[in-house]
C-alpha cells in the first residue's frame, strides 16, 4: 500500500535563499533518488502554523523507513536541519488529497 512521509518546519531568519537553493539543488532530488517521490509543498504566508508542510510518496511504510535510515537521509536532513528549525516527519498511508 503506498505510503506518504509528511514534513514540515519553520525556515530560520535569513537563511531563506540558501534555504531555497539546497531544496531545489540538493533535497528534492536527494529523496528521489532514495524513492521518495515529492508530490506537494505548502508554504504558509500568515498564521500560527509551520511555515513549510510537504509531502513525498513511496510504494509502501517500509521504503520510507528505509530510506529515512540511510546515510544519505541523515546528511541531507543534517543540512535541511541547518537552515530550518521545527523539523517534523511522520510516515502515513496515503490518501486522497492533502493529509496532516
Amino acid at each position: 500500500m503506498t505510503a506518504k512521509l509528511l514534513m514540515s518546519w519553520d525556515i530560520k531568519p535569513g537563511e531563506e535563499q540558501e534555504y531555497f537553493e539546497f531544496i531545489v539543488r540538493e533535497f528534492v532530488p536527494g529523496i528521489t533518488k532514495l524513492g521518495i517521490q515529492p508530490t506537494e509543498a505548502w508554504y504558509t504566508v500568515y498564521g500560527n502554523c509551520p511555515q513549510i508542510l510537504t509531502a513525498g510518496v513511496a510504494e509502501n511504510a517500509d521504503s520510507i523507513r528505509k530510506a529515512l535510515a540511510s546515510e544519505e537521509w541523515q546528511a541531507l536532513q543534517e543540512k535541511l536541519e541547518s537552515f530550518v528549525d521545527h523539523l517534523e516527519k511522520k510516515v502515513i498511508r496515503a490518501g486522497g488529497g492533502f493529509q496532516l
